[in-house]
């Protein structure tokens, strides 16, 4: 996958049939787009136009984190669904106030010299959005580049979506997020020096920042944790504030792995999150809490097996 931001399109970077849109969390509904973007011309490389940050931080700073998958997770989906390219604007304030006119003509159609583009049917671009589908239709006939509209992928329960794939995390179902997204969902970051509670209870974990994720229902889980090297480790994690050791600001990911030994500080990984086990609660005490944890352990063990 070669990523490129704003003025940094090399000729060989040119001339691609282009998939449209902020593509957080690459679920089954961008791999639709995706592959309308490549069906329509096989003959092109298959790019995908996105923005980094999501136009939200931009717009809502002070919004709670709702990230599905930052740059880095984001283009590795891409690779995996096919894409060859992916251009990432960096949106600030200067994209933000970019009439649609000059964001087809600069960037589309002179910048990345698209050849054909695919985008959903809600898809707008530009000052206060008025490049919609219908001026992007048109103005693709007169630019002579061709233009997919691909329908929304549905399901029994709806449109599948971003906002509907963090509803099911937020409300404990990573197993119908994971249906959603084509792949389990995953925490990456660098695992972090904690205060080492885990070690004393006899379950070391991998302390690892939500940072700009979103943050999943609070509780236990059964994980999948992808090393640096590749390796995927089993284990259990803890997703919370800690109310029984005195509660924390913010909330963090603890992951213990299951039959490992090894230094994993500094290390970036992905914590996929397999299963929800059970709502973070308070213990009366340590023991208590030592006592829930080993049963956690065996759940998450045997979930998955």
């Amino acid at each position: 996958m070669r990523v490129f931001a704003a003025d940094r399109w090399p000729a060989d970077a040119r001339g691609a049939t282009v998939a449209l849109g902020n593509f957080d969390g690459v679920h089954l509904g961008h791999r639709a787009v995706l592959a309308a973007a490549h069906q329509a011309r096989p003959d092109l490389a298959l790019a995908a136009l996105t923005f980094e940050p999501h136009p939200r931080e931009h717009f809502r700073p002070d919004d709670p984190p709702f990230r599905l998958t930052l740059l880095p997770a984001k283009a590795e989906a891409l690779q995996a669904a096919g894409a060859a390219l992916c251009y990432a604007l960096p949106f600030d304030a200067a994209w933000a106030h970019m009439p649609h006119e000059a964001f087809f003509e600069n960037v589309l159609r002179a910048g990345i010299g698209a050849r054909h583009l695919a985008c959903g049917p809600d898809f707008a671009f530009g000052y206060r959005r008025g490049g919609t589908v219908a001026w992007l239709r048109q103005a693709c006939e007169a630019a002579g580049i061709g233009l997919s509209v691909v329908p929304p992928l549905a399901d029994a329960e709806g449109t599948i979506s971003s906002t509907r794939i963090r509803r099911e995390l937020q409300g404990g179902y990573p197993e119908r997020a994971a249906v959603l997204l084509g792949r389990p969902f995953e925490i990456r970051g660098p695992v972090q020096h904690g205060d080492a509670r885990g070690r004393t209870l006899g379950f070391p974990t991998a302390n690892v920042p939500l940072g700009r994720h979103i943050e999943p229902a609070r509780g236990v889980y059964a994980v999948a944790v992808r090393l640096e090297s590749g390796q995927v480790v089993p284990g259990v994690a803890n997703l919370g504030r800690r109310p029984t050791l005195g509660g924390d600001p913010v909330s963090r990911l603890e992951a213990h792995l299951f039959d490992f030994a090894g230094d994993l500080y500094g290390q970036s990984v992905a914590v996929a999150l397999i299963s929800f086990i059970r709502e973070e609660k308070r213990f009366a005490g340590l023991d208590a809490l030592r006592a829930q944890i080993a049963a956690d352990a065996a759940a998450a063990r045997a979930l998955l097996q």
